[in-house]
């Protein structure tokens, strides 16, 4: 049986093939990843606005600083 948090959990994991998906057809067709960056974090930003509200948004990217700066983000060891 599956429960609603294991529902949650294979649709962001759905979620992250389509997005890995659609990220390797964009390099496949020469987008630089910088670029595809810029996009997939605008599309996230109106959708989340669009949903929430300009405030929680904003509330979200402050918090933001500091996880990036405590390397949460960072995959191949580019941390400086």
């Amino acid at each position: 049986m599956q429960t609603s948090c294991d529902g949650e959990k294979s649709d962001s994991f759905k979620a992250l093939s389509l997005i890995l998906d659609a990220w390797d057809r964009g390099a496949d067709q020469g987008i630089a990843p910088e670029l595809m960056a810029y996009a997939a974090l605008f599309t996230a930003l109106t959708d989340l606005v669009a949903t929430y509200g300009e405030e929680a948004v904003a509330n979200l990217a402050r918090g933001l600083d500091e996880r990036v700066r405590q390397g949460e983000f960072t995959l191949y060891g580019t941390m400086q």
